[in-house]
């Protein structure tokens, strides 16, 4: 391993400070705390740029100061008008690899279309084309927190780093739940079954599997794999080959794997946004004996009514982090809190701008 000796390190972090620039691509003020957060762990100020919409609603960008040669890192949170959200990233990437940026990373806590990743009937991949147009505008590195599906990282050809938002959620359990011994890790359907296996381990608690809910929006009846003809049809074609009739699912009626009775639930899950499958949930844990039920998420998109279904629910309390502003929706539901995870984000930031700037160190 080589290293250049310590005082040469400090000489070059000096340096290395002055070659990183933070921007928030964000035109709604709501959605720049988290790029302030961040810039404070760094101790950095946040790059001068404008970030505003035409009055026909086209979006427009403007970087009042130099990037060029500079290690350029754009923060982009979710707002409520996703797709504004992702042009204001799009034109702001390119805007700096124009501007002769020497790196743009990427900073997206939450990926937009995440849970259209997967080919529906004679839909599209849509997490496929937002990588690609990502990669074309000039991103060299993106850095995310909990992936709808792990699987999207494929669909980029830079750099992916998928951080964890656990340790954050897990922490909290154990210092603001008094007694979370007596808890059970909830998965609210057999498809998150292993990120609730995974709380349940780091914890040691035991775990909970809800199974027989309604039908959701990501069934495999759905995923085109009922696609080819019916054999009657095919036989008319060719007598003598039939293909099988696809026997469609049915869920049966509503159980609950593992024992919640007098104990305290925690739903775990990466999103939570059209909440009507959670308050479901909540209601079969009561119905099983639960006396407390928490709801613990990565991203809290709580889009429409979500606010109020939750408030009026068996639910006592939805823990969220600030991957997505909801200052908003807390004030209509007191139950939500949130978990702060800019310390994580500012530590990837601070690895990768220093892993670039320090090539003679393998660290």
């Amino acid at each position: 391993m080589f290293c250049v000796a310590s005082t040469e390190i400090g000489a070059i972090m000096n340096i290395t400070k002055g070659g990183l620039v933070l921007f928030s691509a964000n035109s709604n003020s709501s959605c720049t705390e988290l790029s302030r957060r961040i810039a404070d762990r760094l101790g950095v100020e946040m790059g001068k740029v404008q970030v505003y919409q035409e009055p026909n609603r086209e979006t427009r960008v403007q970087i009042q100061e130099s990037v060029r040669g500079k290690d350029v890192f754009i923060i982009q949170t979710v707002s409520k008008d996703v797709n504004t959200t992702i042009m204001e990233l799009l034109i702001m990437v390119y805007a700096c690899k124009t501007s002769c940026a020497k790196s743009i990373i990427g900073v997206i806590p939450y990926f937009p279309y995440s849970k259209q990743c997967k080919m529906r009937k004679r839909g599209s991949i849509v997490s496929k084309l937002l990588a690609s147009m990502m990669c074309k505008a000039g991103l060299t590195h993106l850095i995310t927190m909990d992936l709808h599906q792990k699987e999207i990282q494929g669909f980029f050809n830079i750099p992916v780093d998928n951080l964890r938002a656990s340790p954050f959620l897990l922490q909290y359990i154990q210092e603001e739940i008094p007694d979370y011994r007596n808890a059970v890790i909830v998965a609210k359907s057999p498809a998150s079954a292993k990120r609730a296996q995974s709380f349940a381990e780091r914890l040691r608690l035991g775990i909970a599997v809800i199974h027989g809910e309604a039908q959701d929006a990501e069934s495999d009846l759905v995923d085109g794999r009922h696609s080819p003809p019916t054999a009657k049809s095919v036989a008319a074609i060719h007598p003598s080959l039939e293909i099988p009739m696809l026997i469609p699912k049915e869920k049966p009626p509503i159980t609950v794997v593992g024992d919640v009775g007098g104990r305290i639930a925690i739903i775990v899950d990466d999103i939570i946004d059209d909440v009507d499958s959670f308050l479901a949930a909540a209601e079969t844990l009561k119905e099983r004996g639960a006396y407390k039920i928490f709801v613990m998420a990565t991203h809290g998109l709580l889009s429409s009514d979500a606010p109020r279904l939750i408030e009026e629910s068996a639910i006592d309390e939805v823990v969220v982090t600030n991957t997505i502003p909801h200052e908003i929706q807390k004030l209509q539901c007191p139950k939500i809190k949130t978990v702060d995870i800019s310390m994580i984000l500012s530590e990837a930031i601070r690895r990768i701008h220093n892993d670039w700037s320090l090539p003679f160190c393998q660290q």
